[in-house]
Order: structure tokens, then C-alpha cells, then sequence
């Protein structure tokens, strides 16, 4: 069976068939990129007869069109947005949506005398030779009107050669693009492949981005709810656009999902800022308990995951489950809720997470748990905290993680979030692991490493000082200014020979500090430092930062997980330091987990 068809469409009937739905454009209702350069290029492309590039199309079961009629092959773009909607907004005069999600024209206008389009300007309007707004010429009845129109202002012109070149311009109309339809039986990933193999530029299409043209293909249910993906997604990280969003999109606020987020305006935390791909991960595991992304298209194409066969009857249940999804997933409540939670584990800011999917499987995790009436809203916390260090420390959520979410979310709704979680942690977190292979990964000089910044999401939950600090803690410091520094000092063991960055920047001879403390130490080994400490720690006269009792002192170190043998560390003893200090590192953080 052939995986596509290539067809030739004229322009006008391209139009035609996405004004009434037939070719389903979802980014319509996303910003225009295009600058009107690119626009006018087009036009003078399609003028001079060069190729375009070709559309790419996927054909879409049971989609919805206008009027509440049904598509059984509706076509969606996949690849052309933005030339199909510089055409609407160059041939059919259709408004475009901007940055600001306002509508603006973009009017390209034609010279016939110089066979030249330009984006119009107040100069062009007055110079009658031009013709200021190109889509006149498409709309009128007929070019033999707006001939004589054109030469009743430009008498002196030339006028066969300018209706020869005015004709010209009207057969834009009729200009041929290509367009390859895919077949709808193809699955999510072969697709992806298709396009990239037929796409010049090898731009690789995620399985969420046909998701999203999926959603959006349900009629006017369809496209709000892409759009509340995405304008969740954008307030995120922007929360002033929200009064833009408001004000140029009256019928998505009409539909009350803006309502739904409306809450966002008022917030500037970015601890988790999800992108349009991580809500539909998030939202398939929420409403179908899937793990692909691609699972949500079939879901929403009918598709039976058991018999992999299309049932149109199955797609309102679907949407339904999706529309349940968005809303546990932008609900205020819940958002917060989980963001407090990890907040909660000592992962206090962004910069601590580097795995953006452990925070998606997270959620998803702690939403499917409020579905189950026998978890308490203290125990749905404390498991999504220990989950999400679990997944932290074993890279869970890396690799090949989506069918790990998927037998995961299958093992949680069979068995219970606590007793899988158990299960994992005997089997990945055992003695082993604690006592060798977690020492052994602090071996690393990146302070990206997730072992590192488990590391410090354990101090700032443990309410740990910074090193030498008696009051300031590394909570305050991650929050606002704090170096890390080099507890054994980097041109100490350059100048003794350790003149590698994989030697002297290890992890292990990290530590978070006060910039006073750090500049005080400067250069000076261990045990000249620490003398000014233990000097001050006797006679009460402040040296380097503020502590003044041993017992203290001691504190300090235990807090910064540091041996009571750094005082005495050389060059000579340094690979011995950084063996015990991963061995005490590791030996914190699994102290940590065992209280989340």
C-alpha cells in the first residue's frame, strides 16, 4: 500500500479547501514568524513560476469541520504553515496573528511596470503605478475591470504591457503547488521519517507537534484546547501576555478556558516551566495512562490500543479524557501543590533540576494519584517527593523513558504508587548503590552531574550553612547570590601540580560559600585557612566568617558533608580528601532521602 500521494493543487483551491476546513492549519492560531520580506519572496516566486517547496499533509480520521460536519479523511499540514499563511494573508487579504497574538494584515504590493512586489508603504500607496494591495486584484470579478481601473490612473503607462503583467499577477491564482498526502493508516513515527527524508532542511518533527495538529483537528473544541496548551505554556514564561491574549483572541476567552488560566498572570516562579511537548507527554499519562506522545494521536484518531483498530465512536470519549487532563494539569491548585512539593525536597529552583522530564513524570504521578480516594494528600506528597529524587539519582527519565512511563504508569495503577515505588527502591537504590556506585558517580567534575544537585537540594532541605557560615544558609545563597567554591583552593593544587581541571574541579572539592568567605580564603591551602578559624575559635576575634565555637565548627563541616581531616590536607593527601568527601556526600544524600 503506498505510504503517499503527490498532487498538484492550483493556489485558489489550497485556499478553498483550508477556508472550509478540508486542510486543517493548527498553527494558524500561532504567531506568525515570517517577517513580510519572506511573504513578498513568495509572491515573486509564485509570479516568476519557481518552485516553492513542497506541502506536506496527513490525513486525519475523524476530524471535525465546519458546521459540526465530520471529515473521515481531513487533511492536516504538517509542513507548510507558514507559506499557506502568507498566501492567505498575500492572496486572500486575511489577517495574520503576531507575537502579541493581535491580528495584523501583512499587504504585499505589485508593479507592473517593473515587475516588482514590495510590502507596502505609504510611499507605494500614493504612486499610482503601484498596486498597493495585491489581494484586490484576486478578489475582483474579473482583471479586465481592474485593468481599465489601473489605466484610468496611469494613462501614460504602457498599457498592453502593463494588462499583460496585471494577468500575470491574477494567475497566481492558478499557480501549481505540490502537496504530498500521507496516508492515515501511517503511525506517528514513520510519518516523522517520511518528513524528514522529503524535507530539505531535515527539521525533525516530534510526535507532539502532531499531536498538537491532531487536537486542534476536533472542530472548535479541538482548537481551544490546543490553544489552552499552548497559551499555558507561553504565560509560563510570560505572564504579560495574557492581557494580549485577552484582548486579540475573544473567542478563546469565550470558551472559559482562559478563565482556567487566567491565575498565571500573577506568577513569576520558574521551577517548572512546561513546554507545549512536555503538556502533551503529561497529558497522556494523565487521561490515557500512555507513555508516547504518539499515543494521544491514536487515542484521538479512534484507534483501539488492544486491537489497533479505528473506531470513530471512540474519539468524543477521548477528547474527553484529554479535556479532563489540561484541566488537572493548569488547575491552579494542583500546579502549585506540586510545585511546593518539590520545592519541598530541597529542589528549590531550576538551575538544581536538570532533567525536565522527571519533573513532567512527577506530575503526571502526583495528578494520577489524587485520583485514588485512599492516599492522603500527605502521602501523594511524600511519594512525588521520593519519586522524583528516585528518578534524580538513577536517570529514570532519560534515554529510552518513554516506555518506562508506560510500564510505570501500568505497574502504579495495578499495584499503587507506594508499592511500585517500593519495588524500584529495593531493586535500583540497595545497599550497593548507597555505598559504591553513588560515591562513584560524584567522581565528576560537572556541577550539572544530578548526583551533585541532589547534593544540594539534601543541604538546602536539611537547612544546611554554607561552608564557614554561621548564620547564612545554602537555601539563601541558591536563592540569591553564593559561590561555589574550591575547598582545597584551584591555584594551590595547580602550583603543587594538579594542573588538570578534572583533577582540581572535581565535585567533591565543591562547596557552597558566602563571596567574604571565599575571598578570605583566596589562595590559601587548607590548613592555613582553618588555623585563622581555630585562632578565631579561641580567642573570639572574627578571622573568616563568624563562628567562634568548636562545636560549631564541627556542625559546619557535618553540614557541608566535609571530613574533620581537611585541616590537614596537602597536596599529597588531596585524592585521599576527595575519596572521603564522596564517601560522606553520598552518605548525606541517602541520610536525606530516607526523611522525604
Amino acid at each position: 500500500m503506498a505510504k503517499y500521494a503527490v498532487n498538484q493543487l492550483p493556489v485558489s483551491t489550497l485556499l478553498a479547501q483550508v477556508q472550509s476546513d478540508q486542510i486543517a492549519i493548527p498553527e494558524l492560531q500561532r504567531p506568525f514568524v515570517w517577517d513580510s520580506i519572506k511573504v513578498r519572496d513568495l509572491m515573486d516566486s509564485l509570479y516568476r513560476g519557481f518552485p516553492v517547496g513542497y506541502l506536506i499533509t496527513w490525513q486525519s480520521v475523524g476530524a471535525n469541520l465546519k458546521g459540526g460536519l465530520s471529515a473521515s479523511h481531513q487533511q492536516i499540514l504538517i509542513d507548510g504553515q507558514q507559506r499557506v499563511t502568507a498566501l492567505r494573508a498575500a492572496v486572500a487579504g486575511l489577517p495574520v496573528v503576531m507575537k502579541n497574538y493581535s491580528q495584523k494584515r501583512i499587504t504585499i504590493a505589485f508593479n507592473p511596470l517593473t515587475e516588482e512586489f514590495a510590502t507596502v508603504t505609504p510611499v507605494i500607496r500614493r504612486d499610482p503605478q503601484w498596486i498597493s494591495d495585491i489581494s484586490e486584484v484576486f478578489q475582483s470579478a474579473g482583471s479586465f475591470k481592474f485593468i481599465s481601473n489601473y489605466m484610468q490612473a496611469n494613462p501614460d503607462v504602457d498599457q498592453d504591457f502593463a494588462a499583460e503583467k496585471i494577468d500575470k499577477l491574477s494567475e497566481i491564482k492558478n499557480a501549481q503547488i505540490g502537496v504530498i498526502a500521507l496516508s492515515d493508516d501511517l503511525d506517528v513515527e514513520t510519518v516523522s521519517e517520511i518528513f524528514i527524508r522529503i524535507n530539505s532542511k531535515g527539521v525533525p518533527l516530534s510526535s507532539a507537534d502532531f499531536a498538537m495538529s491532531k487536537i486542534a483537528t476536533y472542530g472548535d473544541r479541538g482548537r481551544n484546547l490546543r490553544k489552552l496548551i499552548d497559551y499555558f505554556c507561553h504565560l509560563a514564561i510570560a505572564p504579560h501576555a495574557y492581557g494580549d491574549i485577552a484582548e486579540n483572541d475573544k473567542d478563546f476567552a469565550e470558551s472559559g478556558h482562559l478563565q482556567k488560566i487566567a491565575w498565571l498572570k500573577d506568577v513569576s516562579e520558574d521551577l517548572y516551566d512546561p513546554t507545549y511537548s512536555d503538556i502533551v507527554r503529561v497529558a497522556g499519562l494523565v487521561g490515557f495512562t500512555r507513555g508516547k506522545a504518539s499515543s494521544i494521536v491514536s487515542e484521538l484518531s479512534g484507534r483501539d490500543p488492544e486491537t489497533r483498530r479505528v473506531d470513530v465512536e471512540r474519539i468524543p470519549g477521548a477528547y474527553d479524557k484529554l479535556e479532563f487532563a489540561l484541566d488537572s494539569i493548569t488547575s491552579k491548585y494542583h500546579f502549585e501543590n506540586f510545585i511546593m512539593t518539590i520545592k519541598s525536597a530541597g529542589f528549590i529552583s531550576s538551575k538544581l533540576v536538570n532533567s525536565q522530564n522527571a519533573l513532567n513524570f512527577a506530575y503526571a504521578l502526583y495528578l494520577r494519584m489524587r485520583l485514588d480516594p485512599t492516599l492522603s494528600e500527605g502521602e501523594r506528597k511524600k511519594i512525588t517527593r521520593r519519586w522524583f529524587v528516585m528518578s534524580m539519582l538513577t536517570g529514570r527519565h532519560s534515554g529510552s523513558f518513554e516506555s518506562t512511563w508506560e510500564q510505570d504508569m501500568k505497574r502504579i495503577t495495578q499495584l499503587g504508587a507506594a508499592e511500585h515505588l517500593r519495588q524500584i527502591e529495593e531493586s535500583e537504590l540497595g545497599e550497593d548503590f548507597w555505598n559504591v556506585s553513588l560515591a562513584r558517580s560524584l567522581d565528576t567534575i560537572r556541577t550539572s552531574s544530578p548526583y551533585f544537585l541532589t547534593f544540594l537540594a539534601a543541604q538546602i532541605h536539611s537547612g544546611s550553612r554554607g561552608f564557614l557560615s554561621k548564620h547564612i544558609t545554602v537555601s539563601t545563597m541558591q536563592e540569591h547570590s553564593g559561590d561555589i567554591h574550591h575547598v582545597v583552593p584551584k591555584n594551590y593544587l595547580v602550583k603543587a601540580g594538579f594542573s588538570d581541571r578534572n583533577e582540581y574541579n572535581q565535585v567533591a572539592n565543591f562547596a557552597i560559600t558566602e563571596t567574604s568567605v571565599n575571598i578570605s580564603i583566596g589562595d590559601a591551602a587548607p590548613e592555613v585557612y582553618l588555623a585563622r578559624v581555630r585562632q578565631q575559635i579561641e580567642t573570639g576575634t572574627l578571622k573568616l566568617g563568624e563562628i567562634v565555637d568548636q562545636q560549631d565548627y564541627e556542625k559546619n563541616l557535618a553540614e557541608n558533608a566535609l571530613p574533620l581531616m581537611l585541616e590537614s590536607v596537602t597536596a599529597e593527601t588531596y585524592p585521599d580528601f576527595l575519596h572521603e568527601r564522596r564517601r560522606l556526600m553520598a552518605k548525606f544524600i541517602r541520610d536525606y532521602y530516607t526523611k522525604l
